[in-house]
């Protein structure tokens, strides 16, 4: 009797190691300083749900939520000191949520070599990876190789 209380006091400990060891951590897909040739980061991130992204999006969260949206998150770069950009990260339920937001942009981009699909403008690209959909936005017409090389270091750590 009591070594079967010690063996199912054992199999309850293995279980729940497993189940704290296997959770997923959390999702940071933003590049420290310097992880990127001339870009550095300038600001805490800043996460938003479907619930709350209202308060980022002004009057554009609905497609987000409608799309599946988990989570959002944000933050802002300066490429070698000046030019500023802010990348935005959207977390969806499944991949063709982020796939119709990557269909909703404008169609006058440049097809962009990055993630499972983007486009590349004159001052940001957009890219979908999985169910991640990303906008990359500078604050005035930016090198399109220095986007391109941020939109990289985020689709990395995706």
């Amino acid at each position: 009797m009591k070594i079967r209380w010690i063996c199912c006091i054992g199999v309850l400990v293995i279980v729940a190691s497993l189940g704290t060891g296997c959770r997923k951590k959390a999702l940071d897909p933003f590049p420290a300083s310097g992880a990127v040739a001339g870009w550095e980061k300038t600001g805490d991130t800043q996460s938003y749900t479907a619930e709350n992204l209202w308060q980022y999006l002004d009057g554009g969260a609905d497609e987000y939520v409608s799309a599946g949206l988990v989570s959002a998150a944000t933050s802002d770069y300066k490429f070698r000191g000046s030019l500023e950009a802010v990348v935005d990260v959207y977390t969806m339920k499944t991949s063709a949520g982020a796939q119709k937001l990557l269909v909703s942009e404008p169609a006058s981009g440049q097809r962009a070599a990055v993630g499972d699909g983007g486009r590349l403008y004159t001052q940001s690209v957009v890219f979908r990876k999985g169910p991640s959909f990303v906008r990359i936005t500078a604050y005035e017409p930016a090198p399109g190789d220095a986007l391109l090389a941020l939109a990289h270091g985020v689709e990395g750590l995706l």
